[in-house]
């Protein structure tokens, strides 16, 4: 497998021109149905295996799990300082020194699995309660010129869900191989 497939096993995020009902609606179940893949995937494997790399020169499975769960909060506080606050400049993070730092490497995965089954469940408790006005809001991220919708906000979570989920699975399908 080539060097890029091996970094987007489902193709690089592409943002649709117009996001249809239809396409938030399969966001939202995609983000529902993430944490529960994710621990039926990973809850069983023993440390020898999630210290090996998803991929050569990437992280360990252990960090990637653990960087989904520091991800997918600071989505979460996105979402909500969009709603409380007119564009929002939101703090971005160096996610490589995130997943460097002793927690990534040295923690059970099973915290990180439940932060993600309460985080989710929070996050998509409130994406249901979207107004059209709400999916429209904005914030500002330091590193983009564009300001992301909150409707594209979404999708961009369950691509990173679907993204990192098969960086996982194609990681233990080929140990296994």
């Amino acid at each position: 497998m080539n060097t890029e497939a091996l970094k987007y096993p489902i193709g690089k995020f592409e943002m649709p021109e117009t996001i249809s009902e239809k396409d938030l609606q399969e966001a939202i179940t995609i983000l529902e149905l993430f944490p529960e893949q994710l621990r039926l995937l990973t809850a069983h494997l023993p440390e020898k295996t999630l210290q090996q790399p998803y991929r050569a020169e990437g992280w360990t499975i252990k960090q990637l799990i653990h960087h989904i769960a520091d991800s997918h909060h600071h989505s979460y506080i996105r979402f909500k300082w969009a709603l409380t606050e007119d564009n929002p400049t939101i703090k971005a993070y160096n996610e490589k020194t995130w997943a460097a730092l002793e927690d990534s490497d040295t923690m059970s995965i099973s915290w990180s699995l439940m932060h993600l089954e309460a985080i989710h469940y929070k996050m998509t408790y409130l994406l249901k309660s979207f107004t059209k006005e709400q999916w429209e809001r904005t914030f500002q991220h330091p590193d983009k010129e564009m300001l992301t919708t909150l409707k594209e906000n979404a999708l961009i979570y369950a691509w990173h869900s679907r993204h990192h989920f098969a960086h996982i699975k194609n990681a233990l399908d080929t140990m296994e191989g």
